[in-house]
């Protein structure tokens, strides 16, 4: 069964942040090779593969010095998640550890009763009580193993939940800017597809580091105590097997490095064919074929590095216990003249082949799992490094929040410059927005309406001049509660995977408290209450097909939830940014006509953006924007008769719908 918390095949949707290299033209008069045509050998290492395989790249020693570090960073996120499970994994396993080792001097005590002098039966008796000790502490031990299991059941989801819910609270209110950046993809989705699981494997991991050390430590105790040459003669032992191990988990770690990309080709077919948004394509243009002929070519690629994997692996392990096995029985030998001698007793020496051949096992457990735990603890590590740099990139908080009412917004000479930008979005901009006033940005695209709204809905701050409220500049307020004030209303709402409820009032902050009658007033200003009217369950019916009893909704019905959202949030700015783009024409006249009269407010500024000029005649002022600056403002009739852009935007759109052709100055005539 698939691990859900597995880190995830990247979606169709998410490919863009794979961050691959355009593959190579081939000259225009040549066709592409077989070779350019493949699909899987371009790829840069994406974010998922960052770490892969470092810690065969890396010696053993450098690990063992980092160990300490790592664990006291696993272990602190243990203890902040639940201190008392913490302590009593901690205790439970050096309690198993302790039993382990007693288990094994009981046994050599069952092994002197049957190698004593005597008759088998009497011997036989003499060995029932060791024989009792050691059932009773593997019994204890099992015990102490199902406490280890029961409260490392309990740790490691909260560890999940706490560091999940740590990353999302950040990652989540991290102002604008950083999310438009073009490394935020990468960062974010590696801290959550590798970070988070792998901080909840990290503490498996470092248990088991712990029980296979506690085991070996007292097996050696064991030997020690026993004779103290027996301790060099347990390294010999399990040295060449364990050199072995190493050099096996080395391989393992490299092949994955080698095949990664592979790897990731074959997970994005499989997503491809089995993902819904593509099915639709898929089916029509019949591109099953390629797609599963490119995903059987990776496969057999990667089975062959499988193959080869296996083979090496073979060998690896055929040589170390070749090795292992003269060293063994080099070790047993050295056992058996020091019986013979007398400087160890015969049962002993039993005990210490017991102890032998334990360690072996566990020394192969050690090397994995501080392989694992180094690597495991890189991801981690780099997960608190996102979590740190998103601190960084909070919102301002000032300790002023912006007011619920809003008389004046002031804009006087902004400017704003996007952090990759080469020149200004806008430049100069000043204007001034009354509450009671409905005021409409036109102007072609790229012209700085949607960058101006921006930074009225305090997403973005200026990088010149001031913006206002009643006086009060938004860079003294807290981001958050400037924001809170303005319902912005876009092009392409999210399609929340929610109940029609939950789509409506999702833009007050909550999904399980609702203003029943607020709602439906929204809903019926927006058309959005004949959407809900026609669902199988109405207000309750979930508005996604992903979901038993869901229902999916038309571009234009996603539209009447989003003014609907912006309406029940009641705020002191509604700000529509072409939100009506997708909906058909009487839907928009409907949707116009409730935010402009129906449900207009004394004490609320709502700005209209939109390129259909008819919508924002009724608009109080219409301010034109063009290269990030505003060239003309006023109402339609006054824009109209300065026969500017306006006009002629206006006139060229007139003339389309009248089917007529505008004369050169822009006159309909």
């Amino acid at each position: 069964m698939t691990d859900p918390l597995r880190p995830a095949a990247p979606s169709a949707r998410s490919v863009p942040h794979a961050r691959t290299e355009p593959l190579p033209l081939p000259p225009a008069s040549a066709p592409p090779s077989p070779e350019g045509a493949e699909l899987g050998d371009e790829l840069k290492d994406a974010y998922w593969s960052t770490w892969d395989g470092e810690a065969s790249r890396t010696s053993m020693w450098k690990i063992f010095a980092k160990l300490p570090a790592i664990i006291r960073r696993v272990l602190g996120m243990a203890w902040r998640a639940d201190a008392p499970a913490t302590w009593a994994v901690i205790v439970l396993q050096l309690g198993s550890a302790a039993m382990a080792a007693f288990g094994l001097l009981a046994s050599i005590g069952v092994l002197q009763a049957l190698f004593a002098q005597g008759a088998t039966p009497d011997r036989i008796r003499a060995a029932f009580p060791s024989l009792a000790l050691v059932a009773g502490l593997l019994m204890f031990r099992a015990v102490l193993d199902a406490g280890v299991a029961l409260y490392q059941a309990r740790l490691t989801p909260k560890i999940r939940r706490i560091v999940e819910m740590d990353f999302l609270r950040l990652a989540a209110h991290v102002r604008l800017e950083a999310v438009d950046d073009a490394n935020w993809a990468d960062d974010s989705n590696r801290a959550n597809d590798r970070g988070l699981y792998y901080a909840r494997q990290s503490i498996t991991q470092i248990m088991e580091l712990a029980s296979a050390l506690l085991g070996l430590i007292g097996a050696a105790s064991v030997l020690t105590l026993l004779h103290p040459l027996l301790l060099p003669l347990l390294l010999a032992s399990v040295i060449p097997q364990g050199l072995a191990s190493v050099r096996s988990a080395r391989m393992r770690f490299l092949s994955q490095v080698r095949y990664s990309t592979l790897q990731r080709r074959v997970r994005l077919f499989t997503w491809l064919l089995l993902d819904r948004d593509a099915a639709a394509e898929l089916r029509s243009s019949t591109a099953q074929p390629a797609l599963l002929g490119e995903h059987e070519r990776i496969a057999r690629r990667i089975e062959e590095e499988d193959t080869r994997l296996g083979r090496a692996e073979a060998r690896t392990a055929l040589f170390g216990r070749a090795v292992g096995g003269v060293a063994t029985g080099l070790t047993y030998a050295a056992l058996a003249w020091m019986t013979i001698v007398g400087w160890l007793p015969l049962a002993s020496g039993g005990g210490a082949v017991l102890a032998i051949r334990a360690s072996q096992g566990t020394l192969t457990r050690i090397v994995l799992a501080t392989h694992y735990v180094y690597e495991h603890a890189l991801w981690v590590s780099d997960l608190y490094t996102f979590l740190e740099k998103c601190r960084t990139l909070l919102p301002r908080r000032t300790g002023l929040a912006a007011p619920g009412q809003v008389k004046t917004i002031s804009i006087e000479n902004v400017a704003y410059t996007y952090p990759d930008g080469k020149k200004p979005a806008l430049n100069g901009v000043s204007l001034e927005l009354a509450a009671g006033s409905t005021v409409a940005f036109v102007g072609a695209n790229g012209s700085g309406k949607s960058t101006m709204s921006k930074l009225i809905a305090g997403l973005y701050e200026p990088t010149a001049g001031s913006i206002t409220w009643d006086g009060t500049d938004v860079l003294t307020m807290d981001a958050e509660s400037v924001q809170a004030q303005v319902a912005m209303v876009l092009q392409d709402p999210v399609e929340w995977p929610l109940s029609a409820l939950a789509n409506i009032t999702i833009s007050t902050g909550t999904i399980t408290q609702a203003d029943p009658r607020r709602a439906h007033e929204a809903a019926t200003a927006s058309g959005a209450d004949r959407v809900i009217a026609g669902l199988s369950q109405q207000w309750t019916t979930p508005l996604s097909k992903r979901f038993k009893d869901g229902e999916e909704l038309s571009g234009g019905n996603w539209a009447k939830f989003a003014v609907a959202r912006g309406l029940y949030k009641d705020a002191a700015v509604l700000l529509l940014d072409e939100p009506t783009a997708s909906m058909d024409p009487r839907a928009e006249h409907a949707a116009y006509t409730a935010v402009l009269r129906g449900r207009r407010r004394a004490d609320r500024i709502t700005i209209l953006i939109s390129h259909r000029l008819a919508s924002v005649i009724e608009c109080d002022r219409i301010f034109v924007f063009q290269d990030g600056q505003i060239i003309e403002s006023g109402d339609h009739t006054s824009l109209m008769a300065q026969r500017g852009e306006y006009h002629q935007m206006f006139t060229l759109q007139a003339a389309a719908y009248q089917g007529e052709a505008p004369s050169r100055n822009g006159d309909s005539g």
